[in-house]
């Protein structure tokens, strides 16, 4: 599988200490990669301490704290990764949070945080990541079926993750001059992550709209994002992946 060989290659993937981006991270790894693996400090100390331990799966791995809406921190974080390395080839913009309520009930700042984290923050690491990604490189970003679909209680993470889409649009016209793709991947109800903590009753709603019948596994989001930073990806850019079981067709 050489076209899953990245050998020579820097790979950030933002919010990597666990659920999707931690796996990942470690796939990049497995495959060759020099990995970065990124977290947002916490009170508790947890989202360090299982950085750390997705970093003892990688070798020679850069574990940076980053908070990806503080645009210094972002530009910190691309200085460490350009001395370290010399630059970047793929960049995976993987952080985000999840404060569902229905519009009635949303308070500004539920409704602010999660666009400045997942929207925002999409935005600031692809802006300072640009000086550093070098010719050939790839952004993927993950965008969601919330983000096409618009799901209930989900304003202003639909929200955001529509706006990864635009966005995605936007970056892939103005870095194809440095030759660089980028490409959003739109999951749905994934075992692992946001998905995971939904009551039973819930998830079994979805499944029954599904029609592969079944959850996604991690891993199947985990090799479109392989795919879509390897060469076999080329000449694919601007486009929204979706990996949906067929939930939503677009």
């Amino acid at each position: 599988m050489s076209d899953f060989d990245f050998n020579g290659k820097v790979v950030l993937v933002t919010g990597s200490s666990r659920g999707i981006g931690a796996e990942m991270i470690k796939a990049f790894g497995k495959c060759g990669a020099a990995c970065v693996v990124n977290y947002v400090a916490d009170s508790e100390g947890r989202n360090e301490a299982d950085a750390e331990s997705v970093a003892k799966e990688l070798k020679n791995p850069l574990v940076i704290e980053c908070d990806v809406t503080k645009s210094e921190q972002v530009e910190a974080m691309m200085k460490q990764i350009q001395d370290r390395h010399g630059g970047l080839d793929i960049l995976v913009n993987n952080s985000g949070i999840i404060r569902d309520r229905t519009i009635k009930k949303m308070s500004m700042d539920e409704f602010e945080s999660v666009v400045r984290v997942n929207l925002t923050g999409t935005f600031t690491v692809t802006q300072k990541a640009a000086t550093i990604l070098r010719s050939g490189g790839r952004i993927v970003n993950l965008s969601s079926v919330s983000g096409q679909m618009g799901l209930f209680g989900q304003a202003n993470y639909s929200s955001s993750k529509a706006g990864i889409i635009a966005l995605t649009k936007v970056s892939a016209r103005e870095l194809s001059r440095q030759n660089i793709t980028v490409n959003a991947i739109a999951p749905g109800f994934i075992d692992v992550g946001m998905s995971k903590g939904m009551p039973d009753e819930v998830t079994q709603n979805f499944i029954k709209q599904i029609p592969l019948g079944r959850l996604g596994n991690v891993n199947e989001i985990v090799s479109a994002a392989l795919f879509l930073a390897s060469p076999m990806a080329s000449y694919i850019t601007g486009q929204v992946l979706n990996v949906n079981g067929g939930f939503y067709m677009g």
